[in-house]
């Protein structure tokens, strides 16, 4: 599924039932790829790709960010 700023033109509680969604069809097997600019909803993947430019800048994974969040406190 292709979903470009699903969030952006809702307030946070309806901004946080659609991410919810998107969680369970991700966990039901489904492939999500999504354009975000909020730090929140970029938080729900467990891949992030970060572009400045049209180009790659970082990539992280789920380990990563899990290993950088440890560092971090």
């Amino acid at each position: 599924m292709l979903a470009d700023e699903p969030t952006g033109n809702l307030d946070s509680r309806n901004g946080e039932a659609v991410m919810q969604l998107l969680r369970d069809l991700h966990r039901e097997g489904a492939t999500i790829c999504m354009v975000t600019h909020d730090p929140r909803y970029a938080a729900y993947a467990d891949r992030q790709v970060r572009l400045f430019d049209g180009r790659i800048v970082d990539e992280d994974t789920l380990v990563d960010l899990a290993e950088r969040r440890a560092l971090a406190r």
